[in-house]
């Protein structure tokens, strides 16, 4: 994710880097483990999530702009491919989308990030889906 002009601070930098992220990998998980219409989402993952964590961490923080150490680890991001064996369709991806929306919310500032991240999450979101329309 880029802000656009190279002589612009990421949106890593804006966000304050790793702290943030940690903190919005925390509250989107959090989120998922209590939000109704997340349970469908948050049954197709294991139940200890430590290691999905850790790769969202790694993923967002490289996605933002941070450090690489995403793609040095695990490679290419691969997403759609990564998440084949998973279930995905509109209610999937919408619910997806709330948890990140709320954890957003509760971590990161300023607003104008806050809104340029979901903004440039939704149509990954969106990508993602491996159900036909129609097949939740």
């Amino acid at each position: 994710m880029s802000t656009g002009n190279t002589a612009e601070l990421t949106v890593y930098e804006r966000i304050g880097g790793a702290g943030p992220i940690d903190r919005l990998v925390e509250a989107f998980y959090r989120v998922m483990d209590t939000l109704p219409e997340a349970r469908d989402l948050r049954a197709i993952h294991a139940p200890d999530l430590t290691e999905t964590k850790r790769v969202l961490k790694l993923y967002l923080a490289q996605w933002m702009g941070g450090p690489a150490d995403y793609s040095a680890e695990r490679g290419h991001p691969r997403l759609r491919a990564r998440h084949l064996g998973f279930r995905i369709g509109t209610a999937e991806r919408d619910a997806w989308l709330a948890c990140m929306a709320r954890a957003l919310d509760e971590t990161i500032e300023p607003a104008d990030a806050r809104q340029a991240i979901l903004a440039a999450l939704t149509p990954l979101a969106d990508w993602m889906r491996n159900q036909p329309e129609g097949r939740n």
